[in-house]
């Protein structure tokens, strides 16, 4: 089935995009800190204001709390830091101000679980990296920065445009593929996604890149046949080998109501990290924490713009530094 008219000049062949340099992928969240300024406001000074108060009564100890909730840290999460907050602060006795900031960065470094392991894995002949997440999330775009990202590590990446039930995935998908002469492999519109997504990594075995990218369809969490679909793509693409990783896109924007659908994608296939979308557009930075406590996950990525090196490495340390205004 061909492509409805139209498509094809509003997303460019892979041949026709200039071929472009990635930016460096370290320190991209430092250089990326200031699109975290809606958040800043929320933990640097909603938050420094008012552990610096004369007097931190049980009045004001509710309001460090409730703050903390409005950010998305969530609630269990919240009461852990703000125990280990009160206790710390009267033990300690002096509460200076860069010694109030020192101990919220403390805690909130702690809450995000700075040893769990955040690296993308590359070590496969090729390794298959699967990119799942529900419609609207930004997936595709998403998945197009993951390929950034992996060839400015000196990677080579071939992606598989397994998105197959939406006409300009494959082609959007190709477009950023081009951008840095990466190969995709795609079938007709409407093809099975599991055939598609098996032929992308049968080439990326036959042609010898270090990673494959299969882009899925976008999935809701209430399409029981989709899910079992995705599951299927798994199942098909293990046939080759294992699957080294599985991303969820999820966007940071639908706050808690996100982490409902990220769950049932949990359960449908082995997720190993989240990729979260679209941090720059929330006041609610604390969903970072939300999403590691709810899923069992790692955050190995984050998104902070609209711009195709936008995507970032994420550091627990260097995340919480931004959020406070602290210096790097």
């Amino acid at each position: 089935m061909e492509a409805p008219v139209g498509i094809e000049p509003e997303a460019p062949t892979a041949e026709a995009v200039p071929l472009e340099t990635p930016e460096p992928t370290a320190g991209r969240l430092v250089r990326l800190r200031a699109r975290l300024s809606r958040s800043q406001n929320v933990f640097g000074k909603s938050l420094l204001g008012l552990l610096a108060r004369d007097r931190l009564d049980d009045d004001a100890w509710d309001e460090v709390e409730e703050s903390l909730i409005s950010a998305d840290v969530g609630v269990e999460a919240t009461r852990e830091i703000v125990e280990r907050l009160r206790e710390r602060t009267r033990v300690l006795g002096t509460r200076s101000p860069d010694e109030l900031r020192g101990l919220l960065t403390d805690e909130l470094v702690a809450a995000l679980e700075p040893d769990l392991d955040r690296s993308l894995k590359t070590d496969g002949k090729p390794t298959v990296v699967l990119v799942v997440g529900v419609n609207g999330s930004g997936k595709t775009t998403t998945c197009g920065k993951i390929a950034r990202v992996l060839v400015a590590d000196g990677h080579t990446v071939l992606l598989g445009a397994a998105d197959t039930f939406r006409a300009a995935a494959a082609d959007q998908l190709a477009t950023w593929a081009g951008r840095v002469g990466a190969e995709v492999v795609r079938g007709p519109e409407g093809a099975d996604p599991a055939s598609v997504a098996f032929d992308a990594v049968r080439r990326g075995v036959e042609t010898g890149v270090d990673t494959v990218l299969v882009d899925t369809a976008g999935r809701l969490q209430n399409k029981v046949g989709l899910m079992d679909e995705l599951g299927k793509v798994k199942r098909v693409v293990e046939k080759h080998g294992p699957v080294d990783e599985t991303l969820l896109v999820l966007d940071a924007t639908t706050g808690q109501n996100g982490l409902e659908q990220a769950r049932v994608f949990t359960e449908v296939v082995d997720v190993t990290g989240v990729v979260l979308t679209k941090l720059d557009g929330t006041a609610k930075g604390g969903i970072v924490i939300a999403v590691q406590r709810k899923l069992g996950i790692p955050v190995k990525l984050v998104g902070l713009g609209e711009g195709p090196d936008d995507l970032a490495p994420f550091d627990p340390k260097q995340f919480v530094d931004a959020l406070l205004g602290t210096d790097a």
